[in-house]
């Protein structure tokens, strides 16, 4: 399958929800990516394939999409899997990083327990907008001394910035397609 064709098939398995979740946003919604089946597999795969092969250690995911996509990459990988969750979420001993977000601050936390020092992690999540999530994130694995390999993402949001800050922390980005605006 050329890139272009993949690109075409991912797009059209992504639904785009008008005003969602307030008047003027697109969401972009890829539960419907994830209920077709050959959608769901090629998206996992063209993630998957730069590192295949590859040590990767963990796959840390983000709350929620970032679980479903980040848990399927890690069982093609044979990798472990961290959840990055909201605070109050997780059970045991938690370490927690505050983030930005586009009207305040919100706070996330993994295991303390949930990376060595050293350890190779993939980031995953279904979307990259400002970024704030996904640099908070990365902010949280570096501070238990995880190597972020780099942040896979299905779907980029350019004109919202996020992938550039994260590039700016020195973390390699991957996405599989692009949606113009917000």
């Amino acid at each position: 399958m050329t890139p272009a064709t993949l690109e075409r098939s991912l797009l059209s398995a992504i639904r785009t929800i008008p005003d969602y979740p307030k008047p003027g946003i697109l969401f972009r919604d890829i539960t419907t990516l994830l209920g077709d089946a050959r959608a769901f597999r090629r998206a996992v795969d063209e993630l998957v394939h730069p590192w295949a092969g590859a040590k990767i250690d963990k796959i840390a995911g983000i709350e929620a999409r970032g679980f479903i996509l980040g848990g399927a990459i890690a069982h093609q990988l044979s990798a472990g899997f961290i959840p990055i969750r909201k605070k109050g979420k997780l059970p045991h001993e938690t370490v927690r990083v505050a983030y930005s977000l586009e009207y305040g601050i919100d706070e996330m936390e993994m295991h303390k327990d949930a990376v060595k020092p050293g350890e190779k992690v993939i980031l995953v999540d279904d979307l990259i907008a400002t970024g704030g999530t996904a640099e908070g994130a990365v902010k949280l694995l570096r501070q238990m001394g995880a190597e972020v390999v780099t942040a896979c993402f299905v779907i980029d949001l350019p004109d919202l910035g996020g992938r550039a800050k994260l590039e700016a922390l020195g973390v390699d980005v991957r996405t599989l397609v692009a949606f113009e605006g917000h």
